[in-house]
Order: structure tokens, then C-alpha cells, then sequence
């Protein structure tokens, strides 16, 4: 049973932070190798990008699975069997030498990060978290996502700076094989005896026929075409398209001197406005209606975006939209979860939370893969942007008509 008065910080929250830290950082690190891969084999950049493409698609097939896995069988065995097939990728990555193996064995790596991230741990945080602190404990594992995502790619880059790729990838293998030492500390109380008492399969259905979880699933695809998409194609983007950074100003004089340079610290300043950003959406989240802060949330992205991309791109206008689309960047995770477990339980919250994962991912590979297709297509990536746009508009709608109360408490609806 939960307790009420468990503390914010508890063990479960603590290990559960590692393990996504970790994960994530690794997971964040893969554009990294792209020069470096395609070099060596003299492929063609679209190559890699498809293998890390097809990576977010298995990380969004896998996440409702390993949901189930630790329903079943038990979190903490999902987690290791998560690691081990992480580690088996990145392994058998090291020592694959044509663009079909890689491809294929990013599956390995995604079905990985799902049993290492946010399915299985956020699930085992908001059972282990008081209902007082379980939007912040939501949040606070969802930061450590971003702080992974801000320490991988620099870690991967000094790695390389002294070691091959293939031993750089082997390094990460032993590194989240590592991060098990923490499993002692993930320790999840169980579900409630009336939760329990109903299986898997009848939750799904209710869930299944509910209204507001297919609008909740639809209103997350936006989030995984955005983010994907910005992650993959932003610094080019912006070494593109961006005015010259000039003599004498602010950026020049710490050392950001080109628009390469400022594409890449783009992206960092994204990973650090996104940890401030997600824990403000979880304070939020505990004393506001999650449903209108998700369409809050969405309403912002889309009007950054849009402003973004009609005025003229330079230097000051993509520091300020990094720092602006970071704060909003991963505010939505611990909210789509809170909401899931708010109002179908907690006992299978990594199941039902992985399903609507999967419409993320889906969103993120479509992200990833329009964004070099159009490209190719049309030498730039503004259809891609509007799309974004478009799609991030829709998701601020479908969320305002999702009922926001436990299914138990609609009038017939859990008979």
C-alpha cells in the first residue's frame, strides 16, 4: 500500500533519477557518432539517421511492453532486462560495419531505453510518491532525463576524443550495466487491494473505450514529432539558416563564433531551460487542472515555433528560442503521466502510460524522418516547421475535452 506521508525524496525516487539520467545520456549521445561512423564507412548521412529514427520507433513499441513486463513480473526485473538488452545493442553496434546492421540493432538499443526509462520508472515513482508530492516526484525524474540529455553528447565527444567509437559504445554497455547497483533502492510499495483485484486486460479496455485516453494518446504525438525533430535537425537548421554571429558581441566573446558552434550550445541551452521548465509544469501540475496545462503548454510551442520561424532568423532570435522551447520541452511528461495515473489507477500505469508513449515515438520518427526527407525534397526545412506547427495546435485542442476524474468516479463508466 502507498503512503500517504512517504517524503518526496525517497530511495525509489533517488535510484529511479540514476537510472533515466543515465539512460537518457547515452541515448542523447548518438548524434554524436554520426560523422565519425559515416567516415568511416563512407555512408551517407541519411544512413545513421535512419538507424536513429528506427531507435525511437523500437523505444515506443517496446515502452507499453516493458509496462507489462513489470506489471507481471516485477519492476525491477524489467529494468534489468531492459539494461541487458541495452547494453547487447550497443555492443553488437560496436562491431557492426554496415548500415542494415545498424539499423537493425538500434531496435535492440530502443527496447532498451524503454526498459531503462520513463514507462518503467515514472511508474515506479508515482506508486512510491504520496498523493501530495506525486506531481513533483514526476517531474523531478523527468529532469533527470534532461540533465542526461545535457551531459551525454559532451561525455560522448570527450570520449571520442581519445578512443574509437566502437570502444566509446562498449564503455556505455558497462556503464548502464553499472547503473543496476542502484536496484536495492527500487523498492515500489503495490497497488491498492481494489486494484489488484482487476486485471490487465479489463483496465486496458476501459481505458481502451474511454474517450478522454485516445485523446491523451493523439494529443502526444505532437510532442514526439516536435522534440525529435528540433534534436535531429535544429543545429544544421541553424548553421544554415542563421545570420553571422558578429565581432564583438556577446556570443563572440565566449567563444561561439560560428553558426555550427551555436547549433550545437542550441541544443544545450535547450537541456538546461527544460529542467527548470519540467519542474515548474510539476508544481503546476499539483495545484492545477493537468488537462489545461498540457493544452497551456501546447498552445506555447506552437506560437514559439510559428513566431520562430516568420521572423528573421539570427544569433539572438535562436538563443531566445532555445531558452523558450527548452522551458516547455519535456513539461509535458510528468503531466501525460500524472494524468494517466490520476484517472486509471496506479497498477498499470507503465502499461497504459507506455501505450500513449507509443504515439510520442511514433511522432518522433515521423519528426526525424520528414525532416531529411523534405529536405532532400525542397533544400530547406520550412514545410517541416509548419507541419510542427500545425500538429502541435491540434494537440492544444484535444486535450480540453478529456474528463479529468478517476474512470471509478464517471457515472457508468466502470461498470
Amino acid at each position: 500500500m502507498q503512503d500517504t506521508r512517504a517524503p518526496l525524496l525517497s530511495p525509489v525516487l533517488i535510484g529511479g533519477c540514476i537510472v533515466i539520467m543515465v539512460s537518457f545520456a547515452i541515448r542523447a549521445s548518438f548524434g554524436v557518432f554520426q560523422i565519425p561512423i559515416a567516415e568511416e564507412f563512407g555512408w551517407l548521412r541519411a544512413e545513421f539517421s535512419l538507424a536513429i529514427a528506427i531507435q525511437n520507433l523500437a523505444w515506443g513499441v517496446g515502452q507499453p511492453i516493458f509496462g507489462a513486463i513489470a506489471e507481471k513480473f516485477g519492476d525491477r526485473k524489467a529494468m534489468i532486462l531492459g539494461a541487458l538488452t541495452y547494453a547487447a545493442g550497443l555492443v553488437l553496434s560496436a562491431n557492426a560495419v554496415t548500415p542494415g546492421a545498424h539499423q537493425f540493432l538500434e531496435i535492440l538499443v530502443g527496447f532498451g531505453i524503454a526498459g531503462t526509462g520513463f514507462g518503467v520508472i515514472l511508474a515506479m515513482v508515482g506508486r512510491a510518491a504520496s498523493d501530495e508530492h506525486r506531481s513533483m516526484a514526476l517531474g523531478i525524474a523527468t529532469a533527470a532525463g534532461s540533465m542526461g540529455q545535457v551531459i551525454g553528447a559532451p561525455t560522448a565527444e570527450w570520449l571520442l576524443s581519445f578512443m574509437s567509437w566502437q570502444n566509446v559504445f562498449l564503455v556505455f554497455a558497462a556503464t548502464i550495466i553499472l547503473v543496476l547497483a542502484v536496484l536495492p533502492m527500487m523498492r515500489a510499495p503495490m497497488a491498492s487491494k481494489a486494484e489488484i483485484e482487476e486485471s490487465m486486460g479489463t483496465i486496458l479496455g476501459k481505458a481502451f473505450r474511454d474517450p478522454s485516453y485516445t485523446l491523451i494518446f493523439l494529443g502526444f504525438f505532437s510532442c514526439g514529432y516536435q522534440l525529435a525533430f528540433i534534436t535531429a535537425h535544429f543545429p544544421a537548421f541553424v548553421a544554415e539558416m542563421c545570420g553571422p554571429i558578429l565581432a564583438g558581441g556577446v556570443l563572440h566573446s565566449v567563444g561561439i563564433t560560428t553558426t555550427s558552434a551555436l547549433g550545437a550550445v542550441a541544443i544545450s541551452l535547450i537541456g538546461i531551460s527544460n529542467i527548470a521548465g519540467t519542474l515548474f509544469a510539476s508544481w503546476l501540475g499539483k495545484r492545477y487542472s493537468k488537462k489545461y496545462l498540457l493544452a497551456g503548454i501546447y498552445t506555447l510551442r506552437t506560437l514559439v515555433a510559428a513566431a520562430f520561424i516568420l521572423l528573421p532568423i539570427t544569433p539572438t532570435s535562436v538563443v531566445i528560442f532555445s531558452i523558450a522551447m527548452g522551458s516547455l520541452w519535456l513539461a509535458t511528461v510528468p503531466l501525460t503521466s500524472g494524468l494517466v495515473a490520476y484517472i486509471y489507477g496506479l497498477r498499470y500505469m507503465g502499461t497504459l502510460y507506455g501505450i500513449v508513449f507509443f504515439s510520442h515515438q511514433l511522432g518522433s520518427f515521423l519528426g526525424v524522418w520528414l525532416g531529411g526527407r523534405m529536405y532532400d525534397l525542397t533544400g530547406d526545412y520550412t514545410a517541416v516547421w509548419w507541419v510542427g506547427v500545425g500538429v502541435g495546435a491540434f494537440s492544444a485542442i484535444v486535450h480540453l475535452p478529456v474528463k479529468e476524474r478517476p474512470l471509478a468516479l464517471r457515472g457508468g463508466a466502470h461498470a
